[in-house]
C-alpha cells in the first residue's frame, strides 16, 4: 500500500524512515548492501541503488537503479564523462514503490536482455488531482 503523505512544514524529511526501510529491503532483494544505496532528500526525493555487473550492450557502463517520488524506479548506466546516467528502462507500474520481489524480476530481465521488460517512457505516478505547488512523498506505508 502507498501513503502520499503531506509533508509537516519545518520537518520536511518526516517521511525519509519509511524510504530508507524500503530502500534497504530492495538492497537485500537485489544482494547489495546499503553501501551501494544513496538517498537524496530532495526535492524531489530521489534514491541511487548501485548494481554489480554490466547490462548486455552496454560493457564497461556501471548499472544502477534510480527512483524518484513522480517516477519510481529506472535502470540507467553510467557514461563515461562523468555526465548524467543514460536511463534505460522504466519499471512503471502503478505504484512507485513496488515490492522488491518485481525490481529483482525487472532487472533480471534486463540483465538477462529480455527488452519487453519495462518501458522507454518515463510514467508519473502522481495523481493529476495533486495540487500543483503541494509537497508531496510517496512512501512504503508497512
Amino acid at each position: 500500500m502507498i501513503a502520499t503523505p503531506h509533508v509537516p512544514p519545518g520537518n520536511p524529511h518526516a517521511v525519509l524512515a519509511p524510504l530508507r526501510g524500503y530502500l534497504a529491503e530492495v538492497a537485500r532483494a537485489l544482494g547489495v548492501g546499503p553501501e551501494f544505496c544513496a538517498l537524496d532528500p530532495g526535492p524531489p526525493v530521489s534514491a541511487y541503488v548501485a548494481l554489480d555487473g554490466h547490462l548486455p550492450g552496454c560493457p564497461g557502463r556501471d548499472v544502477a537503479l534510480l527512483w524518484d517520488e513522480v517516477h519510481g524506479w529506472s535502470t540507467a548506466v553510467e557514461t563515461h564523462s562523468g555526465e548524467d546516467l543514460i536511463v534505460l528502462r522504466y519499471f512503471g507500474g502503478a505504484t512507485v514503490v513496488p515490492p522488491p520481489a518485481q525490481l529483482l524480476r525487472f532487472v533480471t530481465a534486463l540483465r538477462a536482455a529480455i527488452t519487453a521488460s519495462g518501458s522507454s517512457r518515463r510514467p508519473s505516478c502522481v495523481p493529476s488531482a495533486v495540487p500543483p505547488n503541494s509537497t508531496l512523498c510517496c512512501v512504503c506505508a508497512m
